[in-house]
């Protein structure tokens, strides 16, 4: 289940269920890039949520998720539920935030270089709740708040009676029941309007089992003084209303360096690129 890739040095880094691969110095080796270098298998092999995005932070360390082993339960190795970091060497694994039901995107702020990242809700509490979930984390040991409380508000009706909601970071902005929310990256090029500098734009895969499909889309979070002020459709079409019909599910976003955006689509097997005119 290789998912995850990042770029540090010159290496690629990949990062499937339990283990993270480089493929030394790639781009003089594209025919044949050989055997990878096998930087840390350490991590656990359940692959419920084992899917990776991986990132290199602003301090030079890969970011990796560890996702929770189910849909909803506790889970008393830390690891789960989790954010972790370690060295390109792959030495000094560490949990950096908790409480994380399962993220597949994250970037850094490009001023603050403080960490935000999208979260999936748990299923089977109904169409209508809980919201996925945008997080901020500007220090490390921060939990948010899975298994006990969803949405900053939403006590989990298995788990919920263990802790308050009022022990853990709420999210920096709640977004649609069940719409998948995937890659994340800040708008930082000079291709877009002005107005479009430090926003968030999310992808959103889609639901898989509501009644009335959510999600489908990219949307645009827009901050002010650090704060997420407003959630509106970047993109949208890929689900058609009424009829219920989906030809696209949107999973990352990544920045050119002419300022235009790349897409993927793991529904249609395709990468768009949006560029403003």
């Amino acid at each position: 289940m290789p998912n995850g890739v990042a770029f540090k040095d010159g290496d690629l880094y990949v990062a499937e269920v339990n283990r993270i691969l480089k493929y030394e110095d790639i781009e003089s080796n594209l025919d044949a890039p050989g055997e990878p270098v096998v930087v840390n298998d350490s991590y656990p092999t359940e692959r419920s949520h084992g899917w990776k995005y991986i990132a290199f932070g602003p301090d030079g360390k890969l970011y990796i998720p560890v996702g929770a082993p189910c849909n909803i339960c506790e889970s008393e190795d830390e690891i789960f539920a989790s954010l972790t970091r370690m060295n390109a060497d792959g030495s000094g694994v560490e949990v950096v935030q908790h409480g994380i039901r399962n993220t597949v995107g994250f970037a850094w702020h490009p001023d603050t270089k403080e960490l935000w990242f999208t979260e999936n809700g748990r299923d089977w509490m109904g169409d209508d709740e809980p919201a996925c979930e945008l997080n901020h984390a500007p220090k490390d040991g921060m939990h948010f708040g899975y298994p006990y409380c969803h949405q900053g508000n939403l006590a989990d009706p298995k788990f919920g009676k263990k802790r308050s909601c009022d022990e853990f970071t709420a999210p920096a902005r709640n977004l649609g029941p069940h719409v998948a929310p995937l890659g994340m990256e800040f708008y930082n090029g000079d291709n877009f309007p002005a107005s479009f500098q430090g926003d968030i734009l999310i992808a959103e895969h889609g639901s898989w089992n509501r009644k009335k499909k959510s999600g489908y889309r990219v949307m645009r979070v827009r901050l002010k003084d650090g704060k997420a002020i407003s959630y509106e459709p970047f993109a949208t079409g890929w689900l058609d209303d009424p009829s219920q019909q989906i030809w696209g599910r949107p999973v990352d976003i990544e920045p050119l360096p002419d300022g235009s955006l790349l897409l993927s689509d793991d529904f249609a097997d395709v990468i768009y690129r949006i560029s403003y005119k």
